[in-house]
């Protein structure tokens, strides 16, 4: 897998040594040189069009925004923009040309929404949580937490929304978690959400007279565990070793294991739904599996 493919696997937005987990330092600055991807920031590495969304903005003079301005911010997408997302005011008229190779929003934007050309962080998180797709919109939420956004006041925003956008923005709220690693898991989630009667929340921690584990997404009264697995983030010969131990021993211990591939996730989520809903009906009249160790 190239440099660039790994990135966008990783969410747009990575870490030099997220990057170099799945790559090498040579192939890594190698991209850096070809401009085939780009530094955001000091260790902090993105594709491209993060350049791009910022260009347009300064060329329309307008505001880079959405998931633009989500990866200006330094938070991994589940999908990344093939065009820039740009916010320009409501009546302003904009030529073909200058509509070509952008996504525009339309929008009046106040000052204290706008830093450095870009939609602060508050402003982004509303835009994102309000209008894209349930899924998107709580990868970017999970991001925005991981990397510092304060979660009060993520709930203020969702619960201050009014209008179009504002049911799923207190649903964002409500599943939002820096504990998920990453935009993987955060569509497993997303998707899992979808599912009546599973209830499923980020890193529990396992105990049956000892530490079993942290699955990535554990529903405890069900005893379903979901592990969102890729070599981006599970590879090698000793996690491999590691994950293999862990599974077996939820497994033996009563624990249904499920796991699924970047790609499921990605391109087969009613298939990954329908497995979750087969899961949840063959499991429903068991009782809490950690209640019961305990």
């Amino acid at each position: 897998m190239s440099v660039v493919e790994s990135l966008e696997r990783l969410g747009g937005v990575a870490t030099r040594a997220a990057l170099i987990a799945t790559s090498d330092r040579v192939r890594v600055d190698r991209a850096v040189d070809a401009g085939d991807i780009v530094v955001l920031a000091r260790g902090r590495y993105a594709l491209p069009e993060v350049d791009a969304s910022r260009a347009a903005a300064h060329r329309l003079s307008a505001a880079a925004s959405w998931r633009s301005a989500a990866q200006l911010h330094g938070w991994e997408l589940l999908h990344v923009p093939d065009q820039p997302d740009i916010t320009v005011p409501v009546k302003r008229k904009l030529t073909k040309s200058q509509r070509a190779g952008v996504v525009i929003h339309r929008g009046d934007l106040h000052a204290s929404e706008l830093e450095d050309g870009k939609t602060t962080q508050a402003r982004t998180l509303v835009d994102c949580l309000r209008n894209l797709p349930f899924e998107e919109a709580l990868a970017v939420a999970d991001s925005a937490l991981r990397h510092g956004f304060s979660p009060r006041l993520l709930v203020g925003l969702a619960a201050g929304a009014r209008g179009p956008g504002s049911a799923q923005m207190r649903r964002v709220a409500e599943l939002a978690s820096k504990e998920k690693a990453n935009p993987f898991e955060s569509g497993l989630h997303a998707i899992a959400a979808g599912v009546p009667g599973l209830h499923v929340r980020p890193q529990v921690a396992i105990y049956e007279l000892r530490f079993l584990g942290r699955p990535d997404l554990v529903d405890e009264r069900l005893g379903i565990a979901l592990e969102a697995d890729s070599f981006e983030w599970h590879g090698g010969r000793a996690a491999l070793a590691r994950d293999a131990r862990r599974y077996d021993e939820l497994v033996v211990r009563g624990w249904l294991v499920l796991r699924f591939a970047w790609e499921h996730v990605m391109f087969e989520p009613t298939w990954v739904r329908s497995v979750l809903m087969a899961a949840v009906a063959g499991r429903s009249d068991r009782r809490c599996v950690t209640c019961r160790a305990a």
